[in-house]
């Protein structure tokens, strides 16, 4: 099998350090610079490829895993894409699923008699745009595509209604008092009605 050759700096030193910041690995032609491919036939049990775990401990803070992709040349993704990460669940000829299957799960959590304080979500989206910096208008903070032919056609699926939870039903007849505005890929706007009551 053919090798790709690397330049920068490859060390360890109680973990594995590959390039810099001020010497990365630099690469001239595509490639997985850290590739694991792995079988399972466990019928019970998780099997994990990669499986990182951090104990922040102190007053500290951090990130079991934190990955960062920066565009400094014109033009990137030409006939493709750029992705901070890309995560997949692929079921493929002959695989179907018994229990849940995701492509991506986020989860909060806190023990039993936890207060965690803070301000927490399960998932957070933000946006890091410096003030001369300009985005078009179909930008948004979360985009739904339905790539292949057979298409998903419900945006969310939530807990049964419930009073006080996320999904409830009316209480009396509320009047709409705000909108939540959407873009469709074409960047026609559209509006999702709300109101500050119940």
């Amino acid at each position: 099998m053919a090798r790709t050759t690397f330049s920068g700096p490859v060390a360890s030193d109680n973990g594995f350090i590959g390039g810099t910041a001020t010497d990365p690995i630099s690469v001239t032609t595509a490639t997985n610079i850290s590739s694991f491919y792995a079988t399972s036939s466990a019928t019970t049990g998780d099997t994990r490829l990669n499986y990182s775990r951090l104990d922040i401990t102190s007053t500290g803070s951090g990130e079991t895993i934190r990955a960062f992709t920066r565009v400094t040349g014109a033009n990137a993704a030409t006939g493709g894409t750029v992705n901070g990460a890309h995560i997949s669940l692929s079921v493929n000829s002959g695989g179907t699923i018994s229990g849940a299957g995701n492509a991506l799960r986020v989860t909060l959590g806190a023990a039993a008699g936890v207060s965690t304080g803070g301000t927490v979500a399960a998932l957070q989206v933000d946006s890091d745009l410096n003030a001369t910096a300009s985005v078009p208008g179909t930008a948004s903070f979360i985009r739904v595509t339905n790539t292949n032919t057979t298409k998903i056609t419900n945006l969310l699926n939530l807990p049964t209604p419930a009073s006080g939870q996320v999904l409830a039903a009316v209480v009396g007849s509320p009047t709409q008092t705000h909108t939540i505005k959407c873009v469709d890929s074409a960047g026609t706007a559209y509006y999702i009605m709300v109101s500050t009551t119940a």
